[in-house]
């Protein structure tokens, strides 16, 4: 969940001044900002590789799955536990190396499974798997619990063939636990840092994810969102990420906010790769009944929509208010993101969405309280953990409170405690309200007969505050999707002073494809995607 959508609509307006205010980064005045980190940066053998450059590697015999998981074990090694430190990855997997060798026979005696056969993968740590890595949310609560079983789309991953490398660091309870938070931060895991300025932030709650990915710890990564948590962390870190329709991916088994608008999403480098993790997810599950929505709808492959020349043609509605905005190189960088769509043949129709939308921001909040309250409560009640309910959780915290609790509270938990079931009139009220988000995307497509309506993702990332909490830098793109429960697809849109920003596309139920098509056609007229060098800070020399 991305908090700071909340403070920009006013939802948590009085409680939360603190994180509104500017900070500057932490800065080290006496560090290089540089060289030994870009050394890290370029000279791992697997870096920027997709799935179709290590499938050929594992073809030809240059690699195999288990040298292609060694070399990534080692990546972790040095760049996220040791040199930038980047704190993405919050444990490995001890059976990584026995599931790649099992890939590795199987490819001998020829069985493929698929292109992500071999592949290593990483998941965010709210995601159940039933071995022996934990799964704890980021929270201290949480630490030794072991799920009894995979989720349903972990399944589906082994099912492919893919070998589960660990799991990720996260905004903790997927940033669903105080109103100044810092994105990126658990207790379990700590900090996690962006790769491209080690002062900034991630974003959340896939930090972990997104980090990762972007520093090229893995091949692709999974994420999950309510909102915002998928598109706003590869924004950040100048990644692909994508937002399903709620209902494509199940939700079995991953520790939940809300039942309205969570959803897992894929998190690559190429909208390829991210096209290929999304098709291996997908299947009707009756452990989320959500999911039989999806039954002749959802798709094992997605690649067949992967065409350069997708945007010619199509209509376009573009979110008209970011261009009203003040950051004059977040502007400058739309209008030529928008130019691009242009020159791809894309007819442009200037639309307000997000005013449209805007006023539901208090419903999404109400709503979220009372499903986080009952469906943590019903995963803890099953999971065999330490704690058995949200009231468990709070008052572990209370009790740890220097180590839980060091830089920020847990108002979001206390707040969502105090809510009734979801027999509850009030909520059932701010639920039809929050799902009218359908209607008015439904109803301004079909009006102006539009493919797609794109923006900008998010601003640039903020710095890193663990005094005052998250800062809200604009031009954020979610809350729709999220609370219609429709897909959204970010694709790198360029760089501001060496941070990565992200252009959006989103459309109706369902409509992935499209967007996949859409994406990788602005990705292939653009390739704006950077590797990060783990620079220190964007002000060397000042502290």
């Amino acid at each position: 969940m991305n908090r700071r959508h909340f403070l920009k609509t006013g939802s948590l307006a009085g409680i939360t001044v603190s994180a509104l205010g500017v900070t500057a980064c932490h800065t080290n005045p006496g560090s290089n900002p540089d060289k030994s980190n870009q050394t890290t940066a370029s000279d791992f053998a697997l870096q920027e590789a997709t799935i179709d450059a290590l499938q050929q590697k594992m073809k030809e015999g240059t690699a195999t799955a288990r040298s292609l998981t060694e070399m990534y074990l080692k990546r972790i090694a040095e760049v996220d536990q040791s040199g930038p430190s980047l704190h993405a990855v919050i444990e490995t997997n001890p059976d990584a190396l026995s599931i790649a060798d099992t890939m590795d026979a199987e490819r001998k005696s020829g069985k493929l499974r698929g292109p992500l056969h071999g592949i290593p993968v990483l998941i965010k740590d709210n995601i159940d798997t039933g071995d022996q890595m934990m799964t704890t949310a980021g929270a201290l609560a949480l630490v030794g619990h072991k799920a009894k079983e995979d989720a349903f789309i972990v399944k589906r991953l082994r099912e492919a063939g893919a070998v589960l490398l660990g799991k990720t660091n996260l905004s903790e309870w997927a940033n669903f636990r105080s109103t100044r938070s810092t994105s990126g931060w658990s207790g379990r895991g700590g900090q996690t840092k962006n790769p491209y300025y080690l002062d900034r932030s991630p974003s959340g709650s896939s930090s972990g994810s997104g980090a990762a990915v972007s520093a090229n710890l893995c091949a692709v990564a999974i994420g999950t969102e309510t909102d915002g948590s998928v598109i706003a962390p590869s924004s950040f870190c100048g990644i692909v990420g994508i937002k399903p329709t709620v209902g494509l991916l199940s939700r079995n088994g991953i520790i939940p906010i809300s039942k309205t608008q969570d959803t897992a999403g894929p998190m690559a480098r190429t909208v390829k790769d991210a096209a290929i993790l999304l098709g291996a997810l997908t299947g009707a599950d009756p452990g989320d009944p959500v999911t039989a929505e999806s039954n002749g709808k959802a798709l094992k492959d997605y690649t067949s929509f992967l065409d350069p020349n997708a945007l010619k043609g199509k209509r376009i509605g573009i979110e008209k208010s970011f261009l009203r905005e003040r950051k004059e190189t977040m502007v400058a960088a739309y209008q030529q993101a928008i130019d691009v769509l242009k020159k791809q043949g894309a007819e442009i129709i200037e639309i307000e969405l997000l005013k449209q939308t805007a006023p539901l921001g208090e419903a999404e909040w109400l709503v979220m309280q009372y499903e986080f309250k009952a469906g943590l409560n019903a995963y803890l009640k099953t999971a065999g953990a330490g704690v058995q309910s949200l009231a468990d959780v709070i008052a572990y915290n209370q009790n740890h409170e220097a180590a839980s609790m060091p830089y920020f509270k847990q108002e979001i938990l206390e707040m969502s405690e105090k809510r009734g079931d979801l027999e509850t009139a009030e909520y059932k009220q701010m639920v039809q309200k929050t799902t009218s988000a359908r209607k008015i995307i439904d109803t301004l497509m079909k009006e102006n007969k539009l493919d797609a309506i794109a923006g900008t993702s998010y601003g640039p990332s903020i710095c890193i505050d663990l005094v005052n909490g998250d800062n809200d830098p604009g031009f954020y793109f979610c809350p729709p999707a999220a609370m219609a429960g429709y897909p959204h697809i970010t694709i790198p849109m360029g760089m501001i002073h060496g941070l990565p920003i992200g252009f959006s596309f989103m459309a109706s139920a369902y409509q992935e494809g499209t967007l996949i098509g859409l994406g990788y056609a602005f990705e292939q007229a653009t390739h704006h995607r950077t590797a990060p060098k783990f620079l220190p800070t964007l002000y060397p020399g000042v502290g």
